[in-house]
């Protein structure tokens, strides 16, 4: 294994959704309509993640780290290489540009913040619940 296979990990790994986070993997499309449905009672964060990027694998782990709201929202995982018609369908229901990787919340059937790279912060999502 090379040194950035360990740092980064490679995209031949297995696809796991791991972590302290009870991910919800987003595979199809018609969970986009079970998102919106239940925003008007918690809400919903959608986490869209290349598993080639090593930038967006940082920025996943990062999240995780400080991630600390299991109770307060529910968390979406999105493999946007696997599932770029989801992706391109969130873009264009939520109204943002698609970026990678990417973060919203969805309150009220509408979302209310995106970010992506490096902007990707858990503190910053608590203040906007």
């Amino acid at each position: 294994m090379s040194i950035f296979n360990s740092l980064f990990g490679n995209s031949e790994e297995k696809k796991e959704i791991v972590g302290k986070i009870n991910w919800i993997p987003l595979t199809n499309l018609d969970q986009l309509n079970e998102i919106v449905s239940a925003s008007n009672e918690k809400p919903v964060a959608i986490f869209k993640h290349s598993t080639r990027c090593s930038i967006s694998r940082f920025a996943l782990k990062q999240f995780e780290n400080e991630f600390a709201l299991e109770d307060r929202v529910d968390t979406y995982f999105l493999d946007l290489l696997e599932y770029r018609d989801i992706s391109n369908e969130i873009a264009s229901r939520f109204g943002v540009y698609h970026q990678s990787p990417q973060l919203l919340l969805i309150k009220n059937g509408q979302s209310v913040y995106d970010v992506s790279h490096s902007d990707i912060d858990a503190g910053d999502l608590v203040e906007r619940l």
